[in-house]
Parts: structure tokens; C-alpha cells; sequence
């Protein structure tokens, strides 16, 4: 059975010319997502495309919608497989690859998930969920991209 959920979310941008720049005509490329109910983003490109560095943009969303998904996933089957997951971090990165054209695309995330667990006889097991977590993610599953993992696992020592 296939059960379809709806996400909606509003983008407004305005137009404002910055400074020239050898006669070619700039303009920001800040603007806002809302989404009912919720904190309005303030969205621009990367500093690397002319963006705000201040401000998130659309490469750091991605990255973060796939660490938070696989997070979710990952403590999903570890509840499923009694592994009790005491903290989970992450340091991850996206790489993007630009063409000549101006065309470009994500190529390539590498996840490094760092698990602390409580029972030291489950440290293979909760690596091993990582593979499953992965086949539920939500938005892992949408990418045309490979999605690498490099886990690690502690257990706690109080």
C-alpha cells in the first residue's frame, strides 16, 4: 500500500540590483522559504556563486536534509533492533561538481555518523543498521547521487 503526504513551502525573492561588476548586471540572490507554521528560512546562494555567506544555501539544506533523514532512520531500526543509541553526531560533506555551461550537480555525500551505544556487545549491530537505516531514508532514496557512510561506534563509559 502507497500513501502519499503533501509538503508545501512558499519561496519570495524580490529584485535588487548590487554593485556592477564589469558591466554585467547583479542581482542578489537572497530570498525567503516559509512553511506554514514554522521559522522563515532566509535562503541564498553559496559565497562561491555570489551568494550571502551568511546565509544558508540550497547545497547546505540538501546536506543537512540527508544527515538529518539518515539520523532519523538510523535511531528508527536501532529501536527496532533494542540497540540503545545514546548520542549521535555527525560531520558530513557534499561535493559539487560545476561545468563550463553553468550547469552543475551534487556528485557525491559522504556521511560519517558517530554512534554511542550502551551495550558493547551490539557495537557490529549498530554498524550494520546503518545499511538499513540507508534503505529507509527518505531523501537518500530521492538522490541521483551516491550516498557514502563511514559510521563509528563508541559505547558509553560512565
Amino acid at each position: 500500500m502507497i500513501h502519499k503526504h503533501t509538503f508545501k513551502a512558499t519561496l519570495s525573492w524580490e529584485k535588487i540590483e548590487s554593485a556592477q561588476e564589469d558591466t554585467k548586471r547583479i542581482f542578489l540572490k537572497s530570498h525567503t522559504i516559509s512553511i506554514e507554521g514554522k521559522e522563515t528560512l532566509s535562503v541564498s546562494a553559496a559565497k562561491a556563486f555570489k551568494g550571502d555567506p551568511d546565509l544558508h544555501n540550497p547545497e547546505d539544506l540538501l546536506l543537512s536534509s540527508l544527515m538529518s533523514c539518515h539520523m532519523m532512520s538510523y535511531l528508527y531500526v536501532c529501536a527496532k533492533n533494542n540497540v540503545e543509541v545514546l548520542q549521535y553526531n555527525d560531520q558530513a560533506q557534499a561535493i559539487l561538481e560545476t561545468y563550463a555551461d553553468g550547469s552543475g550537480k551534487i556528485v557525491e555525500v559522504q556521511i560519517n555518523p558517530q554512534v554511542i551505544i550502551q551495550d558493547a556487545s551490539q557495537v557490529e549491530l549498530a554498524l550494520s543498521l546503518h545499511k538499513e537505516a540507508n534503505k529507509l531514508c527518505f531523501i537518500a532514496n530521492s538522490c541521483n547521487f551516491p550516498v557514502l557512510h563511514a559510521p563509528h561506534c563508541k559505547v558509553n563509559v560512565e
